[in-house]
């Protein structure tokens, strides 16, 4: 039995970064010329640790910054400004591209417009509440109020 480390994920043996425990000849023959590992010899198990509290920390820090994002749009409160009818019926409707750009403005966020989640465009004044969809699959509701422009 030779020592591997994984240099990408394989499915039958384990995720990448991981040592494995594998036969001399598949790690010569099948693993090394398809890039999928290479021999564990002690630095290059030090440097997999390494990439892997990297990884982890990485991650921690995407996750912190999600949760900020997360409060910070729960707290916003937006205000769009749209031509309006006597009835209060919107000339044109309000949609995800409004909203991603009042955000930007807002709060500088870069959010993806196809994470907001609306059934149908905002076409009426007054309080909305709008889901918006985070990378970590978390929630953010912001409320929209939609103005008659003046």
């Amino acid at each position: 039995m030779a020592q591997a480390i994984l240099l990408e994920d394989v499915e039958t043996l384990g995720r990448r970064g991981e040592p494995v425990d594998v036969a001399a000849g598949y790690l010569r023959n099948y693993l090394i010329p398809r890039k999928l590992a290479a021999p564990a010899t002690a630095g290059a198990l030090e440097q997999a640790q390494q990439r892997q509290a990297a990884t982890e920390r990485a991650e921690q820090l995407r996750a912190e910054r999600e949760a900020q994002a997360a409060s910070l749009l729960s707290k916003t409160v937006l205000t769009i400004q749209q031509r309006a009818d006597d009835g209060g019926r919107l000339f044109g409707s309000v949609g995800a591209k409004e909203i991603v750009e009042a955000i930007r403005e807002a709060r500088d966020l870069r959010i993806d417009r196809r994470k907001v989640r609306l059934e149908q465009p905002i076409r009426e004044i007054g309080t909305h509440m709008v889901e918006i969809e985070l990378a970590d699959g978390s929630v953010a509701t912001v409320k929209t109020i939609v103005a008659e422009e003046s």
